[in-house]
């Protein structure tokens, strides 16, 4: 009897497991790819800095999460030429800085809300997180500057911001932000 059950039980636990959508790389590397380039192309003049490329795996029952390292300004570091950074540098980087890390939470809701509406395998109440660490030299004064920035929502609360159903206001709301 015990026996007999065992293909029933093989055979249940295959259709439940083919019912599961699965998230494949190529969705994932999309938005890598998307995230990567909306970096790349925040700022003409002064440009963020992508240190690698952004990765993202996709945890069943939780749901995909990209990391990413960023530059929020580019800058000159110690060589044999320049033993010291001059005072009147490193505060004027600090405050760019400073400036730049609301553009980057910006870019990165509106990544969050790309990613709701382009990762269709993920279900909709699995998250979205997206965490960029910000790379800093050892000379710089990070006073008041966060080391990452960590974005995570439900998948279904970011689609409903992004086809209205929610009003695009509510996406603070939405989207719980943690510097760190």
């Amino acid at each position: 009897m015990k026996r007999a059950l065992i293909p029933i039980l093989l055979a249940a636990m295959a259709v439940a497991f083919a019912a599961t959508p699965r998230l494949g790389r190529t969705a994932l590397r999309a938005m890598e790819i998307s995230f990567d380039k909306r970096i790349q192309t925040l700022s003409a003049d002064i440009p963020f800095e992508l240190l690698g490329n952004t990765r993202g795996v996709y945890l069943e029952g939780y749901g995909a999460v990209f990391t990413s390292e960023v530059n929020l300004a580019q800058s000159t570091d110690v060589s044999p030429f320049l033993i010291t950074i001059p005072k009147d540098y490193a505060t004027k980087l600090r405050l760019r800085k400073l400036e730049r890390v609301p553009v980057l939470k910006k870019s990165m809701r509106e990544e969050m809300l790309a990613m709701a509406s382009s990762l269709d395998n993920v279900p909709s109440q699995e998250q979205i997180v997206l965490g960029v660490t910000l790379f800093y030299r050892k000379w710089e004064d990070t006073t008041g500057l966060p080391s990452q920035i960590i974005m995570q929502a439900e998948r279904q609360k970011l689609l409903d911001v992004q086809l209205g159903r929610a009003s695009h206001s509510s996406v603070d709301s939405v989207i719980h932000v943690q510097e760190l």
